[in-house]
């Protein structure tokens, strides 16, 4: 039996996209002027995912639960998604949407980025093909409103559950109701920052952890207080996918049973290898080698 075989397994829903990330930028365009960049990848993204891969690099079984929507660039995402060690027998295929994608601009420790939605955010499996799961992790605060039903499926399938919050110009107007039904949410303090103002509670879930970058990440649990880890300090290479790789670091501490400080210890670790290296899942290789690609099937 491999380590990966004795640890449960994360299901990751979530918009998943191809991303076109230019880099080595002088700085973000704005209107009216052209920006040259040196650099140029092209890569799956998306919250989900790039969590995925991060646990897959860990040693923890990741698997999506997604459409996956890519149009002409299709074949190379999957290769590379498969590559990345992340299962995708829980994902669809769709042709008739348009493809799903990205431009992810980064200068310096900034970003930005440019996003075309299609096809769905999430798929729910079938009760019996979520064996081996014990986590669900929803990639954005918008997948789980548009499927609160992911919520239920995790209680009666007896996985926890977790969500990022990611940035929407519109927030859900259930969000206080969806965020206070996980087990932990993991928001940035910018997007924390925003909700406070839209009057929810410093800890709208039972364990809320916020990202602060290059200042660490601090978590607050209901009733015991709150735990501040300062992140060491790392040169910015591309700060894409940061807070996702965070995310990946704090889940694998905490369903191993780590304390809260050892889990933002692990979540800022996988954070720092993530804005060492450029794209979404750069980093994932200066965690630990990444699995034998596994058959994408659909």
């Amino acid at each position: 039996m491999t380590a990966r075989a004795h640890k449960p397994g994360v299901l990751c829903a979530g918009r998943v996209y191809a991303d076109l990330l230019f880099y080595d930028m002088p700085r973000l365009p704005s209107l009216g002027t052209e920006v040259f960049a040196d650099g140029l990848q092209i890569c799956p993204g998306g919250g989900a995912f790039i969590t995925a891969a991060y646990l897959s690099a860990l040693g923890r079984q990741a698997e999506l639960a997604t459409g996956l929507s890519f149009g002409p660039l299709s074949g190379v995402m999957i290769e590379q998604i498969s590559a990345a060690g992340v299962g995708t027998e829980m994902c669809k295929l769709t042709t008739d949407t348009g493809p799903q994608l990205t431009v992810a601009m980064t200068g310096g420790d900034d970003r930005a980025f440019l996003t075309k939605r299609a096809g769905p955010s999430a798929l729910l499996p079938d009760a019996g093909q979520v064996g081996g799961m014990g986590h669900l992790h929803v990639g954005e605060l918008h997948t789980l409103a548009e499927h609160p039903e992911l919520i239920g499926f995790a209680r009666e399938t007896g996985m926890s559950i977790s969500s990022d919050c990611g940035w929407e110009d519109t927030l859900p107007a259930d969000a206080a109701a969806l965020i206070a039904q996980l087990d932990l949410f993991l928001p940035s303090a910018t997007e924390m920052q925003r909700l406070q103002a839209a009057g929810l509670s410093a800890t709208p879930a039972p364990l809320t952890v916020v990202k602060q970058g290059g200042d660490g990440a601090m978590a607050v649990a209901r009733g015991e207080g709150q735990v501040q880890v300062p992140a060491e300090p790392r040169d910015v290479v591309d700060a894409t996918g940061a807070g996702d790789a965070f995310n990946a670091g704090f889940l694998d501490a905490w369903l191993g049973g780590a304390s809260l400080r050892d889990c933002l210890h692990a979540g800022n670790a996988c954070g720092g290898a993530a804005i060492a290296a450029v794209g979404g899942i750069g980093g994932a290789k200066l965690i630990a080698p990444l699995p034998e690609p596994q058959q994408a099937r659909y």
